[in-house]
């Protein structure tokens, strides 16, 4: 498995489009550096709620707009590339090809793929918490969205839960786009039809919002919702149950 793990990271550290995204990623992170300092520290919790960033609630607020990029961009380009592109261009077939439990590679992928990203997260928490505390008003306490007033200590806590959450909806974007990976016949058909799913979803329940925007975070900690961490549970389980019978079952090597 670790030699799994391991050549999945080669092959896709090689990727041209891996090395692009992750320099997209921190040039996303700079302009929001700048963005926010010259916008004097100001963002919304949703279109009808403003908030005045200081050192304790910046954080949470960088995922607010580096949120759709990571889903209807770096998620599909990247899982895609893993599960369908590999196999359109026949590297999959090398890899099959030895004699290797096709669940461990699916599984490896899967580690990759959330390895990656939830690298991606911390490294955006680290580079919001540091400019949150060196460039906007330094406050004893603040308050988030329906919430108590918080200290510094709590509120690092309520930006640790609020990313957490947020990787939770990474990990189910990724699991959609590799069960839609593995049944489109080419890459861009698997990236269209990712695409698609997130934005189609709003139209089966509002509880989807999460794929759009990072505001139904804020309003889950604010007020627990069920429904918001039930449809994350299906979504995760049942791609992955499907993607797993599909896998074993598909002709890999035709």
């Amino acid at each position: 498995m670790k030699n799994l793990i391991l050549s999945e990271y080669e092959r896709t550290f090689k990727r041209k489009k891996t090395m692009i995204g992750l320099l997209i990623v921190c040039f996303v992170l700079a302009f929001e550096c700048i963005f926010l300092y010259a916008m004097d520290g100001v963002s919304f919790y949703d279109a009808e709620h403003a908030v005045k960033l200081n050192s304790i609630n910046t954080a949470p607020f960088f995922l607010r707009e580096l949120g759709i990029f990571l889903y209807f961009v770096l998620i599909p380009m990247f899982v895609v590339d893993s599960f369908n592109g590999e196999y359109s261009s026949g590297a999959l077939r090398l890899v099959l090809i030895r004699p290797q439990n096709r669940l461990k590679v699916l599984l490896a992928k899967w580690f990759v793929q959330v390895s990656i990203f939830l690298g991606i997260m911390i490294f955006t928490w680290i580079v919001a918490t540091v400019f949150g505390i060196l460039f906007m008003p330094h406050v004893e306490e603040t308050t988030f969205y329906q919430t108590d007033a918080m200290n510094p200590f709590t509120g690092l806590l309520y930006t640790v839960v609020f990313y957490g959450i947020a990787f939770v909806i990474i990990i189910a974007v990724i699991g959609l786009c590799s069960l839609i990976s593995v049944l489109m016949p080419n890459p861009i058909l698997a990236y269209a039809g990712t695409v698609v799913t997130l934005v189609g979803s709003l139209y089966i329940h509002d509880v989807f919002d999460y794929f759009l925007t990072t505001d139904s975070i804020f309003k889950v900690l604010g007020e627990p919702q069920a429904a918001f961490f039930i449809s994350l549970f299906l979504i995760i389980s049942i791609s992955s149950m499907i993607n797993i019978g599909i896998w074993k079952m598909k002709q890999w090597m035709g």
